[in-house]
């Protein structure tokens, strides 16, 4: 059976989202043994002291592409407290995350209707609206469930001219990620 081009581009896409979270959590397991099993309170009292400047940290990480990968704030939550109040943060993550998403959407809007960046875009991307309207749903879809930068790809759908009902549908699919993506690091940190 031959696979049309967008299930191939989401599958082949998708695969290299998972090859990309096997590494980071392998990053993650590396410097915990390393450096977090020799000095624990230390890294403890650094990083849960201040609770209000972590999620300040992550707004500004979702807003800038996702600097830092969502799952190590996630760890941060799980080692913080009960699973009660991992399940508020890991809501929290997910809520900022799909917001800012749609805030750099919005930025891509406005920037679709600057004529410089228009000249830009085509010269350095090559015609990105006809990539979005061939991709559009399934760039949304695996860029919400994969570590491809979020806010990053968001922009780029929303500087092409692509509606907005249909990427906040679409964008939903970054609340599943969040849920999977939590479960495997509550899974993978229950003492």
């Amino acid at each position: 059976m031959k696979l049309s081009p967008r299930i191939q581009f989401l599958v082949k896409n998708g695969l290299k989202g998972l090859a990309w979270m096997a590494v980071l959590l392998a990053f993650y397991f590396l410097f915990r043994e390393l450096v977090l099993s020799h000095a624990p309170d230390e890294w403890i009292a650094r990083f849960y002291a201040r609770p209000g400047v972590i999620y300040l940290i992550y707004a500004a990480s979702e807003f800038f592409f996702g600097i830092i990968p969502p799952e190590l704030f996630m760890i941060w939550a799980i080692n913080k407290a009960d699973a009660l109040h991992y399940l508020y943060n890991l809501a929290f993550f997910a809520v900022v995350s799909y917001l800012m998403g749609y805030l750099n959407f919005l930025i891509g809007q406005f920037l679709n209707k600057n004529e410089t960046f228009n000249i830009w875009k085509k010269k350095v991307l090559k015609d990105p609206e006809k990539q979005v309207r061939k991709y559009g749903i399934f760039l949304i879809i695996v860029a919400a469930l994969t570590p491809l930068p979020w806010s990053a790809v968001s922009l780029l759908i929303g500087s092409a001219g692509y509606p907005s009902k249909r990427y906040l549908k679409y964008a939903l699919f970054r609340f599943l990620r969040f849920a999977v993506y939590g479960y495997i690091v509550y899974q993978t940190h229950q003492i």
